[in-house]
């Protein structure tokens, strides 16, 4: 296991189709991500209104996600993608988490550890959390919640991820600029997350490349999915 002080780490939800731009950046610069699918919405078509703007919201076949994202870490995101803060049956919670990372597992062909939670807004509660925890095969769980720090947390079932990628550009830019410049003692993570789609109804893709670009080839920055850098 490689020793290391900084950790860059992407997460991206949903499984759309948009995904493949995107790993193609991330490997063209050297980064890994981790992508967080809903088992049951794989290979539907849709299409979302963003800022006026409409955006196709169209999931990956699921003949193509080994494929799609080899190299790369499957996490859950549920079955169907609930806001889980507002299901109030428990045992639905655990279904609809356990059986997407089952799904997911059968079709990546490893076991899916990860999640995110879906939804934007309040989409945990701790009483979630601690259910994802005690009763199903997730691992770490991670939040919408923008901690703006590297800190290691201790609590991997409500992670919070540093920035929200474009939604924030500047912030991305100006923390990217803070990790590169960070010479640690203890371990420090700049994590990523957003999603894929984002990046056309904001015009966002040239942008986001020029923050790749920034951050990569560093000998000081170990580049991993969620799994390799918060497990």
């Amino acid at each position: 296991m490689m020793e290391w002080k900084k950790a860059l780490t992407f997460s991206y939800d949903d499984g759309v189709t948009q995904d493949k731009r995107l790993i193609g950046l991330l490997n063209k610069y050297g980064m890994k991500g981790t992508f967080n699918l809903n088992s049951e919405l794989l290979g539907k078509d849709g299409y979302l209104i963003r800022e006026g703007a409409h955006v196709d919201h169209i999931k990956v076949d699921p003949a193509q996600v080994r494929d799609i994202y080899a190299g790369h870490e499957i996490a859950a995101h549920t079955l169907t993608h609930p806001n889980l803060a507002e299901v109030e049956d428990d045992e639905e919670i655990v279904r609809q988490v356990e059986r997407d990372r089952e799904n997911l597992s059968r079709i990546a062909g490893y076991e899916v550890v990860g999640m995110a939670y879906p939804g934007g807004g309040v989409n945990f509660t701790p009483h979630v959390a601690r259910l994802v925890e005690q009763r199903t095969g997730i691992q770490y769980a991670r939040t919408t919640i923008a901690s703006y720090n590297f800190d290691r947390q201790d609590d991997l079932y409500q992670f919070c991820p540093t920035v929200y990628h474009i939604m924030e550009p500047d912030k991305l830019f100006e923390l990217g600029k803070q990790f590169l410049e960070l010479k640690p003692e203890r371990q420090q993570i700049l994590y990523v997350w957003g999603h894929s789609y984002e990046f056309d109804f904001r015009n966002a893709w040239e942008q986001f490349e020029r923050f790749l670009e920034m951050m990569s080839g560093r000998d000081d920055i170990f580049y991993g999915t969620n799994r390799e850098v918060l497990l």
